[in-house]
């Protein structure tokens, strides 16, 4: 039979060398807030009951923790009395009967499945209490590890420890997973009979082993336990985050010329022989299939570019964009809730928004669709093989048939029929001299205020 878990998760800090307006666990990381990473990690460990122990911004935090597939409760730490005493806030889940109790962090969002599977299969080896520890070369400030016979012996803090001890690189992540069947029972016995009156989770270690229990350790990459203190560790985590998912597409065969300078969404997905070029940005939202280019200088949110399709350079494609087989949306284009046909091509300098463009046709540069009047956006229809010339302006609600053609610098105001010309423009006229006697009358202006003065 599966064993049960629960994943408490501590996030009622009230983040205050994070300088901000809202509690740190509702800052993102790579476009989604970091809550929201740990619960994920802790869905991919095939845990499904997390209760959340929340303080500072309670509602938002448990929204932003709420992902499909994982029933999240909330639970109000009402003071702040250290990490065993946050535990405890959700004595009412733990009490539930779960085989396996697992505590982790809500500004730790780099954690991934792996070592979190590899605590519960401490506890189901007969563990009472596994600690996740990590190998670091900058050991100073951690609670070391002590092992001894292939047991956890100590968490020894830094202040106490001896000379030998300094020296181990084995260090406390904090994270720690609790036999459920005794977990109300350690947990109550925690004291706080310290310098600063708090209840210590890490004292279940010696707690567990004064009753006759095991407690062992599990080994994770130090990079995945980082925590998130101030917006310096902020950045790091972010970059941390973002190597790790450029690394994994590129071996999954996507090319990205200078991966440093992409930047990707919790949610983006890239095709095998897509190619990236640098500086480009993906929002929350983007999904770019097999063979696409992404020319540099682009940014790209809530879009789909198909197969074979190209974009930028310096291209935004904003939500509901979606770029069929072999299109091109090119320099200086924006698309927002546009469907650019197969082979369509939007060339340049040029805005498509709530608009269908037909597969083959042309858009010249500085077409604009005009959708918006002020108090209501508009669709722009343009049918198969059409050509929209330089300049022109497609005013929203319209339809532009199929091989159409509208003159360069019209202004469309009504539809356009099927194969027909249209030109929505003043007549040009030519005034012979003209231009002379315009410029010869503005110099003597000129010359008139210079005498004056």
């Amino acid at each position: 039979m599966e064993r049960t878990c629960l994943a408490v998760i501590l996030a009622a800090g009230d983040s205050t060398r994070m300088k901000s307006s809202k509690s740190k666990v509702l800052h993102p990381v790579a476009g989604r807030p970091m809550i929201a990473h740990v619960v994920e990690a802790v869905a991919s460990a095939g845990i499904s009951s997390v209760a959340l122990v929340v303080g500072r911004d309670a509602e938002e935090v448990a929204k932003a923790a709420s992902i499909e597939g994982v029933g999240v409760e909330s639970y109000l730490q009402q003071q702040r009395l250290g990490t065993g005493h946050a535990v405890l806030a959700a004595r009412e889940a733990i009490g539930r009967g779960y085989d396996d109790i697992l505590v982790t962090y809500g500004d730790v969002p780099l954690q991934t499945d792996g070592p979190l599977k590899a605590a519960r299969r401490g506890l189901a080896d007969g563990s009472d209490i596994v600690v996740i520890g990590f190998h670091t070369d900058r050991p100073t400030g951690y609670g070391r590890l002590l092992v001894k016979d292939g047991e956890l012996i100590a968490i020894r803090e830094e202040k106490d420890a001896t000379d030998a001890e300094r020296a181990v690189t084995w260090c406390n992540s904090g994270l720690m997973a609790i036999n459920g069947r005794k977990a109300l029972d350690l947990l109550s016995r925690i004291g706080n009979s310290n310098a600063k009156g708090e209840f210590y989770l890490t004292d279940l270690v010696e707690i567990a082993r004064s009753l006759g229990g095991r407690v062992t350790a599990v080994d994770a990459p130090e990079i995945e336990m980082t925590g998130c203190n101030n917006r310096a560790e902020l950045a790091v985590i972010e970059r941390f985050w973002q190597e790790r998912r450029r690394r994994e597409m590129m071996l999954a065969g996507v090319t990205m010329i200078a991966p440093e300078t992409v930047f990707l969404s919790y949610d983006t997905v890239i095709g095998q022989d897509a190619l990236i070029e640098p500086n480009v940005v993906f929002g929350p939202g983007a999904v770019i299939d097999s063979g696409a280019v992404i020319h540099a200088f682009s940014h790209i949110e809530g879009a789909h570019v198909s197969e074979g399709a190209t974009v930028g350079p310096f291209a935004r494609l904003r939500p509901g964009a979606d770029l069929a087989n072999g299109s091109k949306v090119g320099n200086f284009c924006e698309v927002k809730n546009g469907r650019i046909g197969e082979g369509a091509k939007v060339n340049h300098l040029t805005y498509i928004g709530d608009a269908v463009v037909g597969a083959g046709s042309n858009i010249g540069a500085g077409t604009i669709t005009c959708n918006y009047d002020g108090v209501n956006k508009s669709e722009t229809v343009i049918g198969e093989n059409a050509f929209i010339g330089s300049n022109s302006s497609l005013v929203a609600p319209v339809t532009i048939g199929d091989g159409a053609y509208v003159g360069s610098g019209s202004v469309i105001t009504a539809d356009v029929p099927a194969d027909a010309l249209a030109l929505g423009r003043a007549r040009q006229e030519i005034k012979p001299e003209r231009a002379k006697l315009l410029r010869e009358r503005a110099l003597a202006i000129k010359a008139a205020k210079k005498a004056k003065a």
